[in-house]
């Protein structure tokens, strides 16, 4: 692991420690990071892309299992979600690509 934050949350993973799920601005900044659409993310998480694109504009909620699809099939493409510290807000970061 390269930095605290992808630690903290694989140990969260690990042993099934919660952990705060995304905002809609976190997924925007997602997206964003990996240059994906929101129907792309909607392929990828199996949820609908109208569903994503009201959470994301702030005008619905998500139900919490559904938020897990998206995060999950955001992280597994790479996405880290950092949480919100004393000193900054929550964002995102891309897990380095290593060279074998």
């Amino acid at each position: 692991m390269e930095d605290f934050a992808e630690l903290v949350n694989e140990i969260r993973r690990l042993f099934g420690v919660f952990h705060a799920m995304a905002s809609p601005e976190q997924i925007r900044m997602a997206r964003a990071a990996l240059g994906v659409s929101v129907r792309e993310l909607s392929e990828m998480s199996n949820v609908a892309a109208s569903t994503i694109l009201r959470f994301e504009t702030n005008k619905g909620g998500m139900q919490s299992g559904t938020l897990a699809r998206v995060q999950k099939a955001l992280e597994a493409a790479g996405v880290v979600f950092v949480e919100a510290d004393d000193a900054l807000g929550a964002g995102v970061r891309l897990k380095l690509k290593r060279k074998r």
